[in-house]
Order: structure tokens, then sequence, then C-alpha cells
């Protein structure tokens, strides 16, 4: 039975994290907020971008103090190499494809595999960063004595010495996810609980950086309230981490993640979205002492679902929050949802 609260309101957005450490791991999409028929199925698909600049601080002063545009190479390589302490430069765009099917096996219990796929590399967002960053008066955080649209990777800490500069794109599909989920509905169609637990399978091409190569699993709790024009969500979720020996190595462990979100209703087929993620980080004291990469992730995502008929289509904006050097500057999100209900 679809409830009032179903009808009105889609829910969080379901795009994952893409932030690039830890990137690999399996992040728990926020619950699935739409009720399905018994017997009945749904598809999800969601194109996200982002745009990462993230650094220490003494690469970032580094870069600050040089005049004009270049490609980084062996000489800027060794003067970073050279500054004191751990340093590290993450420069790329990654852009992943997911397409989740739903399917509802009785009132209560639901099944869905996510299959997904990303491309790495250059991009095209920096130019308009720069000018935003121009526009409001912040700080060029060193972009100017880059190329623009380039992929650079640097780490020199403490686990890792890995150096990437003008790397090429590359791309293919990722770690299928398969999990299930128990929809509670209260008598009070105002509330509505869901758990879910999933597991991410190692398939896909480890030496392309596409896998870690190792079993991660998840279970989440999202709670949700449904009232006039407005809902709100939250969403509780842990994951297992087996960790990866990519770039940085990455310890096993447990990493919870909470997200919340205010959905208002603005025209019957529209409504727009906000909600915030925090999620601790993949590395520990043994990979890194430098605090932006140990601190926890923090974004903030605006968007906004419109319905037309059985479609759902969403469209976000997701900016950093506070650690600006551990999450992307910028990530762009655009969402396609079918369910045959729904006409």
């Amino acid at each position: 039975m679809v409830s009032a609260g179903d009808a009105a309101f889609h829910g969080l957005l379901r795009a994952r994290d893409l932030t690039p450490f830890g990137y690999l791991r399996l992040d728990m999409r926020p619950g699935f907020s739409r009720s399905l028929a018994p017997g009945t199925w749904g598809i999800e698909t969601d194109v996200a971008y982002q745009n990462t600049w993230a650094m220490s601080p003494e690469v970032e002063r580094y870069l600050t103090s040089q005049p004009g545009r270049r490609e980084l190479g062996p000489a800027e390589l060794q003067a970073i190499r050279d500054l004191p302490g751990e340093n590290y430069l993450v420069d790329l765009e990654v852009s992943q494809f997911d397409v989740a099917l739903n399917y509802q096996l009785s009132a209560d219990w639901g099944a869905y595999l996510i299959l997904s796929g990303a491309t790495f590399g250059s991009g095209f967002l920096d130019g308009t960063i720069e000018k935003f960053h121009e526009v409001i008066g912040a700080s060029s955080f060193g972009r100017p004595a880059a190329s623009r649209n380039d992929t650079n990777l640097l780490f020199d800490l403490k686990s890792s010495q890995y150096a990437a500069f003008e790397a090429p794109g590359h791309g293919g599909l990722l770690d299928p996810v398969i999990g299930v989920r128990y929809t509670k509905a209260f008598d009070d169609a105002r509330w509505k609980m869901t758990l879910e637990s999933a597991i991410k399978i190692p398939l896909a091409d480890r030496d392309a950086q596409l896998s870690t190569g190792r079993t991660d699993i998840g279970v989440q709790i999202s709670l949700q309230r449904f009232w006039g024009l407005q809902a709100l969500y939250v969403n509780l979720a842990a994951v297992y981490y087996a960790g990866a020996d990519n770039f940085v190595p990455e310890p096993s462990q447990v990493l919870p993640t909470l997200v919340i979100g205010y959905e208002l209703r603005v025209a019957p087929r529209t409504n727009l979205i906000l909600q915030g993620y925090i999620s601790d980080s993949v590395y520990g004291r043994g990979q890194t002492g430098l605090h932006e990469l140990l601190a926890k992730k923090y974004q903030m995502s605006l968007g906004v679902h419109h319905r037309w008929r059985a479609h759902l289509i969403s469209f976000a904006l997701t900016e950093n929050l506070q650690n600006i050097n551990n999450t992307p500057d910028v990530g762009i999100q655009l969402g396609w949802s079918f369910n045959p209900a729904w006409d």
C-alpha cells in the first residue's frame, strides 16, 4: 500500500559519496523511501560528477607562491617532495553512473542490485570553480599554479609514496552491490522506518584501480517523518570496510555515516531536498598524521525532484564543508527513476 507520505515525497538523494579518499569502499546509499507493491519492481539511475582539488598545507603554500600557470612535472614533484613533513596533492574529476534495480518480495521485504561504472580523468570544471572563488572572494587554494583540467596525484605520506602528473584518464565497471530491505509501515502514515543490509562483491578489475579486491558489508536504518508539505529523514549506516592496498594503504575498520535531509513540496509534482552527509575518514594514524586526511568528511547537497507520470527526475549540487581538503570541491548529480506503479 502506498502511504500519503510516499505519494507526496521522494526521499533523500541516492548517490553515493564520491570522495576520492576511500572511494572504492562500500558506501550505503540513503534508504529508498518510495513504496512498491509486492511482486513489482522499480529502477533508479544516477549520474554523479565531482571535482577534487585537495592538498596538504605545505603544498598549498608552495603552489600559491608560484608565478603563472604551468603543467606540473618532475621539477614541481621534486620541490613538493622537498617540503617539510607529509604532503599530498589530488587534482582530478570523477564521474560515476549507477543503475539500481529494486524488487518488492513481499509487503515488508524488498531486494536490490546496484551496478556501477566510473571514469577518472581531467574533466572540465576547473575554470568554473576558479571563477566562482574569485566572485565570492575566496582563496584560490593554489589552483592558478597548475594547468586546468589535468589529472595530478601525489601521496608522500608516512605509509605511502606515489606520484602521477598528467595522468591519463581511465574507467570501467565497479564492484556490484546486492542488498535487502525491510520496511516498517506504522499505523500513523506520518512515520516510516526501513532497515537495510548490503554487500559489495569484489568482481571488478583491481589492477585498474576499480576494486579493492575485498568484500565489504554494511547495514543501515532510516527513519522518515512526513507532515503537511514537509518531510524529515535521518539515515544512519555502518560499513565494515575490509581495507585496500591502492595508492595509500587503508586499514580494515567499521565506518559510520550519518545523512540528515529535509524535503519540501513546492508544487504538486516538484520537491526541493536539502541533505547533509557526515562520515569518518578511511585513514588512521598509521597512514598519516595530517589533520584533514584524518578528519571527518562533511558534505551538503541541495537538489530538486520532479515527477512526471511513472518517471522521477532529480538534480542536485554538492559542496564540501569545513574540512575542504578531504572531500570534492563540487559535485553534480542527475538521476532518473522509473516505477510503473506511479503512473
